[in-house]
């Protein structure tokens, strides 16, 4: 056998590792999540007459199985992954209709978001945000020359989302589609579109955003409530006021865990849209900072791992990890705001800490995909590192490589780019 089939034997055997900054981060937000699920949540059990643990044990039953959809995600090769990209686009549009249809989609507070999958109702758009991310990567992959050179290309998944957007208007979901919109313009951002090109389309979306907030009276009720919750303090400011002086009790170090006073049944929502003001009261600016703290480890992460992606020509596991990064970032940043009282309220939960189950499923597969680009970072560096290592090792009989034929010397460097290149390959078109 020759050497060269032995070298690719030797490649194809190296394991990567899962990033430890990421899987840490990410293990103490689901930990922190149920600790607080199950301290905000008692009163509004007991108030249901559902017993007090039901939310909690809701809870950890959908951790258990995001759990299991995110060990699938660290799996599965991020090349299977792309070869499906269309079928994912055509899958967001199919989920985002199937709430439309009598029978399947779902009703809750007026907003039509749910599917009926009879044993419990999932929320289409958590699902349509990861699908849609992993479909922008692989089109920046393919068409990433294009996008920084003509206008069509850089238009094409601005319509993509304006299509979303409009199915979400119907529905309605305000925070998602704003969401949607953001980590389109920061993904093709970071995919390098020419950034003046991109001035026409945020000129003209910003005002359309707006009077889309300002059209349905509740938007504007929210807005102005943001502005001066304590004018109406028992209607409009209801939810705010209850939230920041939650926040206020709390001061440095909490209250303690468990000892909240606005979770029983005065702060609406304290297990899902408002539990950062619980933890606020309970464990104080601490526990905020905390929150804040694993956000940004794990987004700061996140984005140091797409980086160095792209920097090694991965650059559909670069854009992946740079979507979700935007996501997660995007989303806690909107509501830690909420609950501090720096944006109007918005029904986005705060990522693996709120009681939510379609949210944490899909965060957790999220967070399974990130790792699995981490994976294959991590064994696409260990095989360049043995490349090079073999490359600068002597023959067998020890001669120098100084002393080696030039030939030889010319073979051995065309063969380790040629190795060099299947474990890292350039997904999609290349200059």
């Amino acid at each position: 056998m020759s050497e060269a089939p032995r070298q690719a034997t030797r490649l194809d055997a190296i394991e990567g590792r899962f990033d430890p900054w990421l899987l840490g981060a990410s293990i103490a937000l689901a930990c922190l999540g149920v600790v607080m699920v199950a301290s905000s949540s008692i009163a509004i059990g007991e108030g249901l007459n559902v017993g007090p643990f039901y939310f909690l044990t809701r809870h950890i039953v959908f951790l258990a199985i995001g759990l299991g959809l995110a060990a699938w995600m660290m799996r599965t090769e991020l090349k299977m992954i792309e070869q499906h990209n269309q079928w994912l686009l055509l899958l967001c549009f199919v989920l985002l209709l199937l709430v439309f249809v009598p029978g399947i989609g779902h009703t809750v507070n007026g907003a039509r978001r749910w599917l009926n999958l009879g044993v419990s109702n999932f929320q289409a758009v958590e699902a349509v945000k990861l699908l849609y991310i992993v479909w922008l990567s692989s089109y920046l992959v393919r068409f990433r020359d294009e996008v920084n050179a003509t206008w069509m290309a850089m238009l094409k998944p601005l319509g993509v989302a304006v299509l979303l957007v409009c199915l979400l208007i119907m529905q309605p979901d305000f925070g998602s589609l704003s969401l949607i919109l953001a980590i389109t313009a920061g993904m093709l951002v970071l995919g390098g579109v020419h950034l003046p090109r991109m001035f026409g389309p945020v000129l003209v979306g910003l005002p359309v955003l707006a009077v889309i907030a300002i059209a349905e009276p509740y938007r504007m009720r929210r807005f102005t409530s943001f502005l001066d919750p304590w004018a109406d303090p028992f209607d409009s400011g209801y939810q705010l006021t209850n939230a920041l002086m939650a926040v206020g009790r709390g001061e440095w170090f909490g209250v303690g865990l468990g000892d909240s006073v606005q979770k029983l049944s005065y702060l609406p929502e304290a297990h899902t849209d408002f539990i950062l003001a619980v933890i606020a009261e309970e464990l104080g600016l601490f526990g905020v900072t905390l929150v804040i703290g694993l956000y940004a480890l794990l987004v700061g992460r996140a984005f140091w791992v797409g980086l160095k992606c792209v920097e090694m020509r991965r650059h559909f596991a670069g854009y992946c990890a740079f979507g979700i990064a935007l996501w997660m970032s995007l989303q806690s940043f909107v509501s830690i705001g909420v609950n501090l009282g720096l944006l109007p309220t918005k029904g986005l939960t705060l990522p693996l800490i709120s009681s939510g189950g379609s949210s944490v499923l899909m965060t957790c597969a999220a967070l399974g995909l990130l790792l699995r680009v981490s994976y294959e970072l991590d064994r696409a560096e260990r095989q360049v590192a043995r490349l090079r290592g073999e490359a600068l090792q002597p023959s067998a009989g020890n001669i120098p490589a100084t002393a080696q034929p030039v030939g030889a010397t010319a073979t051995a460097v065309r063969g380790t780019n040629r190795l060099r290149q299947r474990i890292e390959p350039t997904l999609g078109r290349t200059a």
